[in-house]
């Protein structure tokens, strides 16, 4: 009997976390806009109401919100430089200078493959990861002048898989990169706890400026700067030293990070390798761990007395692991998809909840954070369905919207 009870008040108490979640729905938008992998989507923050939709094999169509897509246009092309060679490379990211109104200035990240006789030395890494600034036509608002590149910095990369890809400005008007590990499994090369590699890494820096890099005797001027209080701007520019870039790391392949628009709280969704998959509070200096763990689970052996910060939210792959998650009631999935805190004011009964899902299975699920308090106190499923989610979205309203490896978009709504 008392076995009985106590199950009956663990179930009741997982349901009182869950009623505090509502169901929700994916109600189709731009049904006539046909695109093959959609991989981001952004609205201008200009007020002109487009937004911005990013397609792995290498084009952003812009669309006006609220129509059907049949106005679709071709804002950007990189389709002839092949940044899609293999799954999960491509053209992945994009993002508008805060200043996007006056300046056009804009920002993207893609992937190429290095020609065989010039692979970075001394490593010989046969593809590389770039980021671009670009600025608007001064003839068409629809369209990007491709002669305006300026590449802002390379990343060398040893395989062509975990490449993050992810660009978003922060309140305080930086721009952020995710960077997987580099790739393969397992993390071969131990980029995730190395702090003078950039890969595995969330990344900082400021586009308005121009700084210097000094290693050892070598300087080289680069086409940003490094913004004052990143976690290791005083490191001493000797040896492998730690690069000033990083504002997290230990991650493997973040997915989607944003920033919770009320309150500045940078959530990242970190893909698993082969048993969990995590949600991370990102804050500046912290190191989640990889490949020392994943998730909040050993991986590989580390350093004795090491500190690492735990997820936020966890789930397994395997059923036979569930009693082992921070949360055993989780349901299963594959691959996490980190989404956004709903802010909006369509659905009040969302608010505050982030709202994540999982590429393979296509299940969205939701939690309510208490900040002060450091816990998840409300969590759930909030939708079970079949379609692959690459990516989550959000508009300048606080809405957000789920994308599909179809080429699907839908808004996220409460019934």
């Amino acid at each position: 009997m008392k076995k009985f009870l106590t199950l009956a008040l663990f179930w009741l108490g997982l349901n009182a976390l869950a009623l505090d979640l509502p169901p929700v729905t994916l109600q189709p938008v731009f049904p006539k806009l046909a695109g093959e992998r959609p991989v981001w989507m952004s609205e201008a923050p200009d007020g002109s109401g487009r937004m911005f939709i990013v397609y792995q094999p290498g084009k952003i169509l812009v669309v006006r919100k609220g129509s059907d897509g049949a106005d679709a246009r071709e804002f950007l092309n990189l389709e002839d430089r092949q940044p899609n060679f293999e799954n999960e490379d491509g053209l992945l990211g994009l993002a508008f200078h805060p200043g996007f109104a006056t300046n056009g200035l804009f920002y993207i990240y893609y992937n190429q493959k290095n020609p065989a006789d010039q692979h970075s030395q001394p490593l010989n890494f046969p593809f590389r990861s770039v980021v671009s600034e670009f600025k608007v036509s001064a003839t068409n608002a629809d369209l990007a002048d491709v002669k305006s590149e300026r590449i802002i910095f390379e990343v060398q990369q040893p395989f062509s898989n975990h490449k993050g890809g992810e660009l978003v400005f922060g309140p305080e008007g930086f721009l952020y990169l995710g960077l997987g590990d580099g790739g393969a499994g397992g993390d071969p090369f131990g980029s995730g706890q190395n702090t003078s590699s950039l890969l595995g890494k969330i990344l900082r820096i400021d586009v308005d400026s121009r700084g210097v890099s000094k290693v050892g005797w070598h300087t080289e001027n680069l086409q940003y700067g490094i913004p004052r209080d990143n976690p290791f701007v005083r490191e001493p520019d000797a040896g492998f030293y730690a690069r000033k870039e990083i504002f997290a790391y230990g991650l493997r392949n973040p997915w989607r990070f944003s920033f919770d628009r009320q309150t500045g709280a940078l959530w990242a969704g970190d893909v698993g390798q082969d048993l969990w998959e995590e949600v991370d509070l990102i804050v500046s200096g912290g190191n989640y761990g990889w490949s020392v763990r994943e998730g909040a689970h050993h991986f590989k052996p580390g350093p004795e007395g090491a500190r690492y910060l735990e997820p936020v939210m966890e789930y397994t792959h395997r059923e036979n692991l569930r009693s082992q998650g921070l949360f055993p009631d989780h349901s299963l999935g594959l691959c996490v998809i980190g989404g956004y805190v709903y802010r909006g004011k369509k659905f009040p009964a969302l608010a505050g909840v982030y709202v994540y899902g999982d590429y393979n299975l296509g299940t969205i699920w939701g939690f309510r954070y208490d900040y002060g308090a450091g816990k998840v106190t409300a969590r759930g499923t909030l939708l079970d369905q079949k379609k692959n989610i690459t990516s989550f979205a959000e508009d300048a309203d606080g809405e957000i919207y789920a994308l599909t490896q179809d080429g699907q978009i839908y808004q996220i709504a409460v019934p």
